[in-house]
């Protein structure tokens, strides 16, 4: 176990003007930072303002975006393919500006000031969202009957529209990568407790605001399909507004983790020092002692010691301390030409992660396709229950998040303690496996939709009533959304949770933002793979696969596709999991008194 004098949290009292703590006044002018005055973490305490401020905040996002696609084929007269661009190039632009945001926490304002500002935009765009469907100028006038082409939106109207989206974007930027962290930074990772409550986090965190959604997708969504666009827009608004409320209510309680610094400053130097130093020889194993720089971390620093390792040896030579590098003081005289064993390793917790991370984007792109095209599916399919009421579109998602909401807790309380006896390692199974059997699930989700596809568009080709409704219930959506459930539920919160451990502490958020990172780049993947297929399938009379009418298309095969695509991704996740090499890992053994000493053990493979 590594000395606890390197694990210390770096932890203060409330915040309140300008970000600074108590505990900085109190270290100020002090040369010595032990005598600060630690706060408990607010552990649990801090959960209800924590968990109910993003469960409010993703509740009001989804309750407003859960039905935009067909807000943007009814109201905003889009065609299909062009709806599908909106939702993906804003999806994409969504996720990676949380890059920004980790940068602007982690190295400047932290994470409650970041969480603070950023959910102010997202209400001004919930708001400018809300005023398009209330105002008639900010939409295209509704179709007449029997009218065939729909005035398209103008201009101004689609200016306005990305306005709102650009402002919701902004409000992603801070939110999603520091929201988690921030929940986090309420345990001490330093103690048995701690990581049961960080672990506990994890799940409870997902399944909590997963159970609120399936609210708002079922009584948001059945409110904008059904009583009106405005009301089922402002509830969302309402929503967020609580957010921000909840969230300050807690400011007594929370525990604050002070800026670290720009990490990709250090990430620069690294590059930069080893560059200049690529002539140099690499001293042997037994002769190193002494030659690399490897200062003591500042007993406030939240960052855990990491050894150094051998993989990517050239960026080692950045370490390799030269005549007249270090001062008396034993800091290193020029950043750009010596640098840490610390900053070094950081690094390369960075760059091993890029393989796994990428092998992830994939997975999403079949997750991501139930707010697309399988609301086209349901469109097109008979949607009621009962003689009065039909499912909204929108709301079917509900499936796979009632999946998600049943299991994790049955995962977390009876299956992960009964595989954790086996397996002896804290969680059951490693992450990468966790995230190898949620890409599996997407897999056969994929496969199911194609063949449910296929029948119903043949059983709308065959029947050919007037306005193309297939005579099939869309519970035959269900199974594919039950899969996609699952997939969520493991390489979802797998990803999450391995992102967060793997990465440095002085990272949380922009390891929060490299999964935001997945789902731009699967949102990418899925536009390129729409106007590819829209533009090169069909001709000699036959429609492409994603035209308009989904009953003339092959929206089959395009499920089929992302199965194969998915396939291949597979393998090479195989691969470089196989080759990947933790940063640390919890393994529990059984003792004679029922429960498990814990050791950390660095470098162990999948």
């Amino acid at each position: 176990m590594e000395d606890k004098k390197n694990n210390k949290s770096s932890m203060s009292s409330p915040l309140p003007e300008n970000g600074v703590s108590d505990e900085e006044k109190q270290t100020s002018g002090s040369d010595s930072p032990s005598k600060t005055r630690r706060r408990k973490p607010g552990g649990w305490r801090a959960m209800p303002y924590v968990l109910g401020n993003e469960t409010f905040e993703r509740l009001a996002s989804i309750g407003l975006l859960a039905n935009f696609m067909q807000f943007l084929l009814e109201v905003f007269h889009l065609d299909q393919v062009s709806a599908s661009n909106v939702l993906n190039i804003w999806g994409g632009v969504t996720n990676f500006i949380p890059l920004l945001g980790a940068f602007i926490c982690d190295a400047y304002i932290g994470r409650f000031w970041t969480i603070a500002f950023a959910s102010v935009f997202e209400m001004m765009g919930m708001l400018a969202l809300t005023m398009i469907p209330w105002l008639p100028k900010l939409h295209p006038p509704p179709c007449k009957m029997g009218q065939h082409e729909c005035k398209k939106p103008n201009n101004s109207q689609m200016g306005f529209l990305v306005m709102g989206l650009g402002c919701l974007s902004i409000g992603s930027a801070g939110i999603r990568p520091c929201s988690i962290p921030f929940g986090v930074d309420q345990f001490d990772s330093t103690t048995d407790e701690g990581r049961k409550g960080i672990a506990s986090f994890f799940n409870w965190y997902y399944t909590s605001f997963t159970l609120v959604l399936i609210i708002a997708v079922t009584v948001v969504v059945y409110i904008q399909d059904s009583v009106s666009w405005v009301l089922g827009f402002g509830i969302p608004t309402i929503l967020i507004f609580l957010s921000i409320i909840l969230f300050f209510i807690g400011t007594k309680v929370y525990v604050y983790v002070k800026p670290q610094g720009s990490i990709f400053s250090s990430f620069i130097q690294v590059f930069v020092a080893s560059y200049k130093k690529r002539k140099l020889m690499l001293p042997d194993e037994c002769e190193s002692n002494g030659v690399f720089y490897d200062p003591l971390l500042p007993e406030w620093s939240i960052v855990k010691k990491l050894p150094l390792t051998h993989k990517y040896r050239w960026l080692n030579k950045a370490a390799i301390v030269m005549e007249d590098e270090v001062n008396t003081d034993g800091t290193c005289s020029n950043k750009w030409r010596l640098c840490s064993i610390q900053q070094i390793e950081e690094l390369k917790c960075i760059l091993k992660i890029i393989p796994i991370w990428s092998a992830g984007i994939i997975c999403f792109t079949a997750i991501g396709q139930q707010g697309t095209f399988t609301i086209s599916q349901a469109l097109k399919m008979d949607r009621h229950l009962g003689p009065n009421f039909q499912i909204p579109p929108g709301s079917l998602s509900v499936i796979s998040m009632i999946t998600v909401g049943i299991w994790l807790p049955v995962y977390d309380r009876f299956i992960m303690p009964s595989v954790t006896k086996i397996t002896r390692i804290e969680g059951g199974i490693t992450l990468l496996q966790r995230i190898g059997i949620g890409m599996v699930f997407s897999i056969l989700s994929m496969v199911v939709a194609g063949i449910t596809e296929k029948i119903r568009r043949n059983s709308a080709i065959t029947h050919n009533s007037p306005d193309g409704i297939a005579p099939v219930t869309v519970m035959w959506l269900a199974p594919q959304l039950v899969l996609m459930g699952f997939a969520e539920a493991f390489n979802i919160l797998g990803q999450i949770e391995f992102y967060n451990k793997e990465f440095p502490e002085n990272m949380s958020s922009v390891a929060n933002s490299l999964f935001s990172c997945t789902v731009a780049g699967a949102s990418y993947i899925s536009s390129l793979l729409v106007n590819l297929l829209h533009n090169t399938t069909g001709g000699h009379g036959h429609p492409d696969w994603l035209t308009n009418d989904i009953n003339e298309g092959r929206a089959d095969n395009y499920y089929y596709l992302i199965a194969g695509l998915g396939v291949l991704n597979l393998f090479y996740f195989l691969y470089v999991a196989r080759r990947y090499q933790y940063k640390t890992r919890i393994v529990v053994d059984d003792g004679i008194k029922g429960y498990a000493d814990v050791h950390e053990l660095h470098d162990m493979k999948y």
